[in-house]
C-alpha cells in the first residue's frame, strides 16, 4: 500500500480502514455500499466479553485498536441519504464506509451533464472511466483515513491510502458523529 498525503494517519483508524478494505476485497467487486461502526476494542472486550471472545479478541489485542462492526443498510435507499439520517451513540468512537464508484479523468469535467441520471450514464459509457472501491473512516477525535483500490489494479500492493483522499465522503461520515446540540441539552 502506498501513502499519498504527508500527514501521519491515526494508526488505529488506518488499521481498521485497511482491515475493512481487505475484507471487502475478498468479496470482490460490484458489492453494495457498507457502513461500519468503529468501537474501541478495549471497551468491547470489557463490556461485551462473550462477543469479544467469539471474535477472537482479548485484552492483549484490544489496546489502541478499533473493531469494525458492520451495520445493516437499506440497499434501496441511496447511500448518501442513509448517511444523512444516522447519528451514532457515544459508544461508537468512529465510523467507516465502503463504496464503489466510477471516476473520470479531469479532462471530462466540463463534459459531465448536470442531470444526475445523464451524468451517471455518461460516466458508465466514458472510455477512460475507472472503477474504484473507496473505504473511508473518521473518528470523533477528528482523525480521517481513506483507502482506494482500482479495479484495473486489483491487488493489495496497489491500494492507496491517505487522510483526505475523498473529502466529500469523509464529511458525510463526520456529520454522523456530530452531536445534535438540542439533543445534548435534553439529556
Amino acid at each position: 500500500m502506498s501513502e499519498i498525503d504527508g500527514e501521519l494517519p491515526d494508526p488505529a483508524l488506518a488499521a481498521a480502514v485497511l482491515e475493512i478494505e481487505s475484507h471487502a476485497a475478498v468479496d470482490g467487486w460490484d458489492q453494495k455500499s457498507r457502513l461500519y461502526a468503529l468501537v474501541e476494542t478495549a471497551v468491547l472486550v470489557e463490556k461485551e466479553p462473550a462477543l469479544a471472545a467469539a471474535m477472537g479478541l482479548d485484552e492483549s489485542s484490544a489496546e489502541g485498536s478499533f473493531t469494525p462492526i458492520e451495520q445493516e443498510v437499506d440497499a434501496g435507499t441511496p447511500f448518501e441519504t442513509v448517511l444523512s439520517s444516522i447519528v451514532w451513540p457515544d459508544t461508537v468512537h468512529g465510523c467507516a464506509a465502503v463504496v464503489e464508484r466510477l471516476v473520470l479523468p479531469p479532462s471530462a469535467d466540463g463534459q459531465i451533464p448536470d442531470d444526475a441520471a445523464e451524468a451517471q450514464a455518461f460516466a458508465a459509457e466514458h472510455p477512460d472511466r475507472q472503477e474504484v472501491r473507496i473505504v473511508a473512516g473518521v473518528t470523533r477525535a477528528g482523525a480521517t483515513y481513506c483507502a482506494l483500490r482500482l479495479r484495473a489494479h486489483d491487488d493489495d500492493q496497489s491500494v492507496v491510502g491517505g487522510n483526505e483522499l475523498v473529502p466529500e465522503l469523509v464529511e458525510l461520515l463526520r456529520a454522523t458523529l456530530e452531536v445534535d446540540p438540542d439533543e445534548e441539552m435534553r439529556s
